[in-house]
């Protein structure tokens, strides 16, 4: 099963707002670069270093709230589409180069009702929210990049 890469966004402050990009490099150390969330804390595990949204979701969520929200506003890292994101931590995805690990599921926080009434309870259910992920072999990712469950 692959799926396709259909977004890049970052944001380089906390809080601050997610740039839109066509192409990132991302590390071991620093996940997506100048995303300020992608870096490894001293002593830390990066279990947090690249989130990702399926679009699905992202749509079911909307049509929930009835509202039309750039998936940006999710503040995920990665949207991709005609893929179902495994919800099992330790599974492995590759897109292009770059190898990521899923760490956890990436539960919305009280910022999405701050976007919108109920977005929140609408990312809830069935990780609609996206996974988190730490980063195994980095390398630059592009709009259009194949996204699949690396076989170990």
């Amino acid at each position: 099963m692959t799926g396709r890469l259909a977004g890049i966004a970052r944001h380089a402050v906390p809080k601050g707002p997610m740039a839109v990009i066509d192409t990132a490099i991302v590390t071991l150390e620093g996940g997506i670069e100048g995303d300020v969330r992608g870096r490894v804390k001293p002593g830390g595990r990066g279990r947090r270093q690249v989130t990702l949204i399926e679009r699905g979701d992202w749509d079911a969520a909307l049509a929930a709230i009835d509202r039309d929200i750039p998936w940006q506003e999710r503040r995920a890292n990665l949207l991709v589409e005609d893929f179902d994101l495994p919800h099992i931590p330790g599974t492995r995805l590759r897109i292009g180069p770059v190898l990521l690990e899923i760490t956890m599921e990436c539960d919305p926080c009280h910022r999405m009702d701050a976007i919108a009434d109920g977005l929140r309870a609408a990312l809830t259910p069935d990780w609609r929210g996206g996974v988190c992920t730490r980063v195994i072999e980095g390398g630059t990712i592009r709009i259009g990049d194949t996204i699949r469950i690396e076989e170990s």
